[in-house]
């Protein structure tokens, strides 16, 4: 399979990733109220931040991109960023860990979807 068959997946994984969150957003703001819809955008923030470090580490291992400065550091430090933040999150502001960690999984859902996408509208060579 050719590289532009990987970008458009990859284009769509990050769209769904959106509106994953967008709808896990709204979700949890009708069914449990503000605070934990905030939670779970946050988490899904803080997923999507480590999915463009997942897609910026494999473009520099690729070699298909010029990685950079800022992809180094943010591929080297996503872990403890992410680690720090839910500590802010979970800790110091007081957000439920259910929506967070259900947040963090928002483009988990949406690689499922894409997934489904590709078995329902096969490529076809």
């Amino acid at each position: 399979m050719d590289s532009t068959f990987y970008e458009r997946a990859l284009r769509r994984i990050w769209r769904l990733s959106f509106a994953v969150s967008f709808v896990g957003t709204a979700a949890w703001l009708v069914v449990q109220g503000l605070r934990p819809a905030a939670g779970f955008l946050m988490g899904a923030a803080l997923s999507l931040l480590n999915f463009q470090g997942l897609v910026m580490l494999a473009h520099a291992l690729g070699g298909s991109k010029n990685s950079g400065l800022k992809a180094a550091i943010l591929i080297a430090l996503r872990y403890a960023i992410i680690g720090v933040a839910l500590y802010v999150i979970l800790e110091l502001l007081g957000f439920a860990p259910l929506p967070v960690l259900s947040g963090l999984l928002a483009p988990f859902g949406a690689a499922i979807l894409e997934i489904l996408y590709e078995l329902i509208f096969p490529i076809h060579e």
